[in-house]
């Protein structure tokens, strides 16, 4: 299961910074979190994931593989951008193809590095991108609606549905909302998704800051939160300059002592992807075996057999049943044999819902 986040932004926000500074790290952790560019503005990068690690561990795995997510480095946006401005139609259409949103917002002060709109605002910043994509949507649906309304005269049953969903979002969008905002339901979700709409997609925004503001943040940071919650969108703290400094150095040792001098645990490109992750809804199950140890990614309510189909389509078509053991036992029980002394394999049939951490062997027929 593939997962793009489009990395977008004005120019001058830090937004390359990042992306570059996500490939040399995911390049240096090529052991664990394996990247690989797909093409020039394209990596896919592993999900930093400690149970991973551990359980690996405790089942001597020869191999450890992580789930992934993809990064696209989409070229800085501007106004206009829905219009050509910038090439911005080809970038539009670069960010209609991804899953989700990170856009990179600068909230940091710096006389060297000019902002193209000057001052240095990013809720104006977060305005001028949205506005882009909204006029983009808008655009698309305009000239979409016309060929859709003949087959509506026909009765066709796609375009039945379709049209008054498109209706009804482009009725928002001149309102100047994103159509992440429409009230669906259920069913309506899924065809609203089928429909393209870049203001469909969730955000997470990357607030990009200066070193000393690393660790907490700033003024800026705090309007963002406060706008981020507002929309039901997702945040991170992140300081480009930190995160190509960390991507600098080889030895890990150095990396950790580097990050607690600054009053870091962890790198901001490791919240990002974490982030990203949930940001798409995901959840974490893993397989462990003495060859390998292996995350996969499946969306929240997933039952079993989906969770199956993530390593072959024979698994999920012929399923009898799983084999669980939950992460928290098979860590505190000293793996497999300890998590069944215990009594705490459990045998779950189609209808389980597969829950983040769980540990499965899939017994199929095909």
């Amino acid at each position: 299961m593939g997962f793009k986040c489009g990395i977008v932004g004005l120019p001058n926000v830090g937004k390359s910074t990042l992306f570059n500074a996500l490939t040399a790290t995911a390049a240096a952790e090529a052991a664990n979190y394996p990247f690989c560019t797909i093409e020039p503005n394209v990596g896919r990068v592993g999900v930093p994931d400690q149970r991973l690690d551990d359980l690996a561990r405790i089942a001597s795995s020869a191999k450890i593989i992580s789930t992934q997510l993809e990064f696209v480095d989409i070229a800085g946006l501007v106004r206009g951008a829905n219009r050509g401005e910038g090439l911005g139609n080809q970038f539009l259409g670069h960010i209609r193809e991804v899953d989700a949103i990170v856009h990179v917002v600068r909230c940091f002060e710096n006389s060297d590095i000019t902002h193209v709109e000057g001052e240095i605002d990013p809720l104006r910043d977060i305005e001028i991108i949205e506005t882009e994509l909204m006029l983009s949507d808008l655009e698309s649906l305009e000239k979409r609606l016309p060929a859709l309304e003949k087959k509506v005269r026909i009765k066709d049953p796609q375009a039945l549905i379709h049209y008054p969903l498109m209706e009804r979002a482009l009725e928002l969008l001149r309102q100047g909302k994103p159509a992440r905002f429409l009230q669906c339901s259920e069913e309506e979700k899924g065809e609203l998704q089928n429909l393209q709409l870049i203001t469909t997609k969730p955000v997470l925004y990357a607030c990009n800051v200066s070193e000393a503001d690393a660790a907490v943040g700033n003024a800026l940071t705090d309007r963002v939160k406060q706008y981020a919650e507002k929309e039901g969108a997702r945040m991170a703290i992140i300081s480009a300059a930190i995160e190509a400094e960390v991507s600098s150095l080889d030895a890990e040792e150095d990396k950790k002592e580097f990050l607690e001098s600054l009053g870091l645990s962890e790198t901001g490109l490791a919240r990002v992807i974490r982030e990203g992750y949930a940001l798409l809804n995901l959840i974490t199950f893993f397989t462990i075996g003495p060859k390998e140890a292996r995350a996969w990614t499946v969306h929240k309510g997933a039952k079993a057999p989906q969770g199956a189909g993530e390593i072959h389509s024979d698994f999920e078509r012929g399923f009898i049943r799983a084999e669980t053991i939950s992460t928290a036992d098979y860590i505190a029980l000293g793996g497999e044999q300890g998590a069944k002394t215990a009594g705490k394999l459990r045998l779950e049939g189609k209808e389980y819902v597969v829950q983040d951490g769980d540990i499965f062997h899939f017994l199929f027929n095909v």
